[in-house]
């Protein structure tokens, strides 16, 4: 899932069957007043961003921030490489940053991507969110809405090394100024290797724990199994990885705005020291022929997973004007598919298809 970090589960199939779901339109387009991206804007020049500024404009300043501590992170991994970095903006309210790195020595192809939208929902999108969020009023015609997120996939070159994908979004719809009536927050991480390191799988769970446990010791239970559910590829009866945490729709009936705002926070800064020392141990091991064809079978199950099965993707090809290379960023540069390809019996190849099979308690 990569972007339409903005594809609440209670919208699967309406952006599939209604091009109108997400139809971005401007209040300029009603009367002369500015629209909400506008004021935004003006409020953001004026007074900057504070602990008193609207929730929506705290997440846009969280997701920058990490963008940039992220990308300057991986940098340090490959000096001899920089993100490709590509700013862009929707005409009627927001934009993102997209930074990709292709062709590196550690990173074949990396992606850190930040998105904002400013919209409006019309009414069938409205009562069909309601089936998650009942404050949601279900008298209007159309609402404005704001969504935010940082997604980001990194498909080392060493087959030791995993391929791993974050994600963490924030929806509110508002009135016509701008005042917040519901709001949520989702997201998620994990991990996919092509050679199994146990002590790998361990510590990036137990760090994405330890930022859970801050907030609820029930989250990682939770959110692990949801993640092991998420990213399963039916067809294949296996996981695409050796999984993580991902949750979804997370409002006032959870907690409240402030307390899922720091949870959030903390699963962000929790990727660095997940994922840098496994990335770290790995970039520079040994390896050969085999283990690079067997890393690009495993990239085409990535692959699989997320042009057949992730919600978010079709999201993102449905929605009109979507930046499909924003969308389709979380692919591998190279994938393979090879006939009936059945991995040795007693391999490191045939282990990790078992663990596959069935979801681990890595802690």
């Amino acid at each position: 899932m990569f972007t339409p970090w903005f594809a609440p589960q209670s919208l699967p199939l309406l952006s599939l069957t209604d091009h109108h779901t997400c139809q971005l339109t401007s209040p300029l387009q009603l009367n002369d007043s500015p629209s909400i991206a506008d004021r935004d804007k003006l409020a953001k020049r004026e007074s900057g961003i504070s602990d008193a500024s609207p929730m929506r404009l705290r997440m846009e300043a969280l997701i920058e921030a990490k963008q940039k501590e992220i990308v300057s992170a991986l940098e340090s991994l490959d000096p001899l490489h920089k993100f490709r970095v590509d700013t862009w903006t929707r005409p009627r309210g927001g934009g993102g940053v997209s930074c990709v790195l292709q062709g590196g020595d550690v990173f074949e192809k990396a992606g850190v991507n930040t998105s904002i939208v400013y919209g409006t929902l019309p009414r069938p999108a409205i009562e069909k969110m309601r089936v998650n969020h009942k404050a949601l009023d279900p008298d209007v015609s159309s609402l404005e809405f704001f969504a935010a997120g940082l997604s980001l996939v990194l498909h080392p070159n060493n087959p030791m090394a995993p391929t791993v994908h974050l994600n963490y979004r924030y929806f509110e719809t508002m009135d016509a100024d701008g005042n917040c009536n519901a709001w949520w927050f989702g997201g998620g991480t994990d991990l996919t290797p092509s050679y199994l390191f146990d002590e790998d799988a361990i510590h990036f769970h137990k760090t994405i724990k330890d930022a859970c446990d801050k907030h609820d010791r029930a989250y990682y239970p939770r959110f692990k199994a949801w993640c092991d559910k998420y990213f399963r590829i039916p067809h294949r009866n296996e996981s695409r990885g050796v999984g993580g945490i991902f949750f979804d729709d997370l409002d006032v009936f959870e907690k409240d705005q402030e307390q899922l705002f720091s949870f959030v926070k903390d699963c962000l800064s929790a990727f660095l020291p997940g994922y840098m020392p496994i990335i770290e141990r790995r970039k520079s091991m040994p390896f050969g022929d085999d283990e690079k064809d067997w890393q690009q079978l495993r990239r085409g199950r990535y692959v699989e997973f997320n042009l057949v099965n992730d919600r978010g993707t079709a999201f993102g090809l449905a929605t009109p004007g979507a930046r499909v290379e924003s969308v389709l960023m979380s692919l591998p540069l190279t994938a393979r598919w090879i006939y009936m390809h059945e991995p040795k019996e007693g391999s490191k190849e045939e282990r990790v298809l078992r663990v596959l099979k069935e979801p681990v308690e890595w802690i």
